[in-house]
């Protein structure tokens, strides 16, 4: 700086009491800088000259100066900052204040306070003054001990990053203004009273900074100083606001930031409609456990974490609040039903449109025994439960409550509708659960490594005085599981890349990738495969079998489970017949705990922490009593169209188009949906295509299951993928398991196989043969009496499907099956990958569906089109996952084909995908109402 141009030093001058740093005050006071606004490079420099540093020490100190002044007016201030400069006069109560923290010798209205700075005296001692004489001072060790006594002072006001700041304030006045020499160099208490009073420097500092000119930046420098900026404000944003910025950044970048979500819109009313479920029955189900534990960290640390986003002067909300969770696409739920009727209605229970009380489970014929009554303490969502008790199946030793998923965590579906919620059970769920598995992976980090978060943390698990010897147990535990969960992701990438699968569309082997699953899609089917024969045997302490691992390309949507304990064959594929072991095989893939170690002792091999009994009962309370003599459905039924709770005409069913549609239906549903199962008038009208006269109900053992249709995916024109996994894909297991499926499962259930190995093996048969071992070990070590095992089992077979039934050699496999249309308007989006969003553009010709729209974030319902309205390749809102057939580069997406079941023309040899002529729109409109009504 000139010094002819200097101001001279006159203590008249005004500054700001909103400005109550002393240094800057005494730069304002002295007039090196203005009061107001300062650009950054003038602040730097006037501050580093301060420092009388010289060379890379002066330009580390511009550096820190120039970052900490870009913050100072806060994160909503920073291109302001970046722009015109620091405002000195706006810097109380900003990111750099600490509110009561700090020394309080400066008060709020700019006086200072004799005596704060007589304590600050206290905690120092007498220096020689190296001009001569003595003096109240403080070194770097007393100035330590007086900024932690002031957070000691200021209790629960003080922040974790307090004690960052403090780093730029007394420790840069020693370095700037202090005296002496090393461990002796010490800060005058005199020489600080005088910068508080007279905002006065010492002459020696005045002199560094007359000497010094201050140049503006060469353009590399400016350039530079300006990208180091702007990447700094795109980091802070970023992190600040990661769901509109994440999907920008980049590579390992982007997965440092929590996945975006969609914005939580409250509902104005919520209805559950009615099921045959009573209140009781439903919570239940909503949170009894499966024997899961889905996350990978025990129930009292998951509720101890904290959301993984950076709030910088504030504490992020906790992982597990209702309102966090619903963003994922969950349902809330009440902590109790025991509750009052203001409550219950809050969360769509007492419902003014219930037009019967359903009879409990309890009280069935036969009865539902599940056992007491499950309570949701911590105000979980639906789906959430908290296993409790269970030993660990390796070692036997009761652990801590762990915390997993049940059935209803998928298999729970809701509609939103012009602010108000319509929720059914049984239904396909609009969750997506990869980004809840990435958001607990990155909480777990954020509390590793974000400053303030593992003292939080370990508060709420041990107690705030719980010792450091236990916080560094605690510490250590953690890291272990980040550490797993990472080498895991690490090993999963690695493990795939190196794969290949054989695409039936192009028929070729081509490299494996996951195809994204988003709201309301899930890989079921790759998934169980992973944590059985991959992750558990990892667990287990076996090693080299991260081999079977497969990518997750063959995403469907949940599928509603309604009546399916009555259909002999409840997956997309007709996989699985035996419905204890299609329950038990879910139960593995949400990680239920298993012991597959040869190093334990014999009796502990196969042992899991599934919940057998749960399991059977939520099959009770799912089947309710057979169909057969009373030709009905019970147990859970498929809800009722909900045209009473809504006024608007768009959801009132028209007689007239029911009629016409019925008539529909009767000529080109029932070849392969057969008759409903809940329509009198249709059973009246078209007697021979009744479901109850079908010769597809199949007697097994004491009661008649429905042997639905199965018909080719290659006839059927649909994406072949998932109907593939089982029939292609192969596991390895060791020797010691001694699974082999030909074996046991000819002698359990007489399936007929053909001789197998037992150690590579087709992937359905090595899952069938575990889970049954596994299940049975379950059953065991429950005590359950043989007796009630065999009844449990029932007489369906554990065994391959061998395809239609009876066979036809024009529907070569893999098949899928076609279910009853109960509940069918329910269940959007269509087709067994989700890939149609509405019954409309499932009547029409494959070749006119959208190719490309959103899901979740809980876009409104379309009465009209009974699903969801779309534009093709429309722009998705903040949070919403994208499906689409295609990828950027135009190639189509392994496991996404929206094709077949087309609407097109006659079907016939050579036409595969097409099933029915062109529906006019007046047809497509009749039998779409006369759906609504099933």
């Amino acid at each position: 700086m000139d010094v002819s141009r200097k101001k001279p030093f006159d203590p008249s001058i005004e500054v700001s009491p909103d400005n109550p740093c002393p240094f800057l005050r005494g730069l304002v006071g002295e007039g090196f800088v203005d009061g107001g606004t300062v650009p950054l490079r003038t602040l730097s420099q006037t501050i580093a000259n301060a420092s009388g540093e010289t060379g890379i020490k002066k330009t580390s100190a511009r550096i820190q100066v120039r970052g900490v002044a870009l913050i100072a007016n806060g994160a909503c201030h920073i291109l302001q900052s970046i722009l015109w400069g620091a405002q000195l006069n706006r810097l109380r109560g900003g990111p750099l204040d600490k509110l009561g923290a700090g020394s309080r010798i400066l008060g709020v209205d700019g006086k200072v306070n004799e005596g704060q700075i007589a304590r600050l005296a206290g905690f120092g001692s007498t220096y020689a003054d190296p001009d001569g004489g003595s003096e109240t001072g403080l070194n770097a060790s007393q100035i330590q001990t007086f900024m932690n006594d002031n957070l000691k002072r200021a209790g629960n006001q003080a922040r974790w990053y307090y004690p960052i700041l403090m780093k730029f304030e007394w420790p840069v006045l020693l370095k700037i203004m202090g005296k002496g020499e090393g461990d002796d160099r010490y800060l005058s208490v005199a020489e600080v009273r005088t910068l508080f009073n007279e905002r006065k420097f010492p002459e020696r500092v005045t002199q560094r900074m007359v000497s010094q000119p201050v140049r503006p930046p060469s353009l590399i420098l400016r350039a530079a100083a300006g990208l180091v900026a702007a990447l700094l404000v795109f980091g802070i944003v970023a992190l600040r606001f990661p769901d509109q910025f994440q999907p920008m950044l980049p590579g390992v970048l982007g997965d440092l930031v929590a996945p975006p979500l969609p914005k939580l819109v409250e509902p104005k009313a919520a209805y559950w409609l009615e099921q045959n479920w009573a209140l009781e029955d439903r919570h239940w189900f909503h949170h009894a456990s499966q024997g899961t534990a889905t996350f990978p960290v025990p129930y009292s640390w998951f509720m101890a974490l904290e959301q993984p986003r950076l709030h910088f002067f504030a504490k992020p909300g906790m992982l597990h609040d209702s309102d966090h969770l619903q963003r994922f696409g969950f349902i809330p739920s009440p902590r109790t039903i025991n509750t009052d009727e203001a409550t219950l209605r809050r969360f769509g229970y007492a419902n003014v449109y219930d037009k019967t009380k359903p009879v409990p489970a309890r009280l069935w014929d036969p009865p539902v025994n599940w056992g007491k009554q499950v309570e949701n303490v911590d105000g979980l969502p639906v789906g959430f439960a908290r296993m409790t008790g269970v030993p660990d199946p390796a070692t036997g030793k009761i652990g801590e409550d762990r915390i997993g998923l049940t059935c209803a965590a998928c298999h729970t579906g809701q509609i939103h509708y012009k602010g108000i919620d319509i929720r059914f059970d049984g239904g396909p769920a609009m969750t997506d659960l990869r980004k809840l598995e990435v958001t607990t992976g990155l909480s777990i980090a954020y509390t590793l490594y974000v400053p303030g978060r593992f003292k939080r943390f370990a508060d709420r698990v041990l107690g705030p005085s719980a010792g450091d010897a236990d916080r560094d147990a605690l510490k250590q535990k953690l890291s272990a599981i980040g550490t797993f969960l990472v080498d895991w992701e690490k090993t999963y990438a690695k493990t795939i890349e190196g794969k290949t699968r054989f695409n039936e569309k192009t028929k070729r082997e081509e490299p494996q990738q996951d195809t994204e699953e988003g709201y309301g899609r899930l890989d079921a089917l790759n998934r169980i495969g992973n944590q059985v024969f991959s992750q558990d045997m990892t667990l287990s302490g076996l090693s080299g079998f991260e081999k079977n691992l497969h990518a997750k390309d063959a995403p469907v949507s949940f599928p509603p489970i309604w009546t399916v304990p009555w259909l002999k064959y409840a997956q997309y594929d007709a996989s699985i017949e035996q419905p204890l072991i299609r329950n038990a095989g879910e139960a593995l893939g949400v990680t239920a705990l298993l012991n597959l170690s040869d190093t334990t002792p014999k009796d502990a091999l196969f042992r899991s922490s599934m919940d057998i009994k749960n399991l059977n009962w939520i099959e009770d309370l799912l089947k309710g009593s057979a169909p057969y003599p009373k030709k009905q459905l019970s147990g859970l039924t498929s809800p009722k169209w909900p045209a009473d709770i809504f006024g608007d005409d768009a959801w009132k069913i028209d007689g007239e188009r029911v009629k016409r549609g019925r008539k529909l239906y009767a000529d080109i549903c029932v070849e392969c949906h057969l008759g409903p199962v809940n329509d009198p008038v249709f059973d009246t009208e078209f007697p021979q295509q009744s479901i109850w006269s079908s010769d597809r109900w199949q007697t097994i053992g004491d009661d008649k299951f429905l042997n639905e249709v199965q018909k080719s995916a290659r006839g059927m024109g649909t994406d072949p993928s998932q109907a593939s996994v089982l029939a292609t894909r192969k596991v390895q297991v060791p020797g010691f398991l001694k699974l082999d499926p030909t074996r046991n499962l000819n002698a359990w259930w007489n399936c007929n196989l053909p001789e197998v190995s037992s150690t590579d093996m087709p992937y359905a048969l090595g899952l069938m043969v575990l889970v049954d071992i596994v299940s049975r070990k379950a059953m065991d070590d429950a005590k359950i009496d043989p007796k009630i095992q065999d009844i449990w089992w029932g007489k369906r077979k554990n065994c391959p499907n061998s395809g239609p039934q009876p066979p036809e050699e024009n529907e070569p496999g893999p098949w899928y099956r076609a279910r009853p249309l109960n509940g069918v308007w329910a269940t959007a989006p269509y087709l067994h990958n989700g890939s149609v969003p509405s019954l409309y553009w499932m009547l029409s010709p494959a070749t006119e569906r959208p190719k490309s729209f959103c899901m979740g974030g809980g876009r409104d319902y379309d009465p009209k089109q009974v699903g969801f309205a779309v534009t093709d390749g429309e722009s998705c809102k903040t949070g919403q996952s994208r499906f689409s057939t295609r990828a950027a580069d135009g190639t189509e997406l392994f496991g996404n084909s929206n094709a077949g079941h087309s609407f097109d023309g006659t079907p016939g040899p050579g036409k595969d995908g097409t099933i029915g002529r062109v529906l006019k729109e007046q047809e497509r409109y009749d039998l779409i109402e006369y759906l609504k009504t099933l």
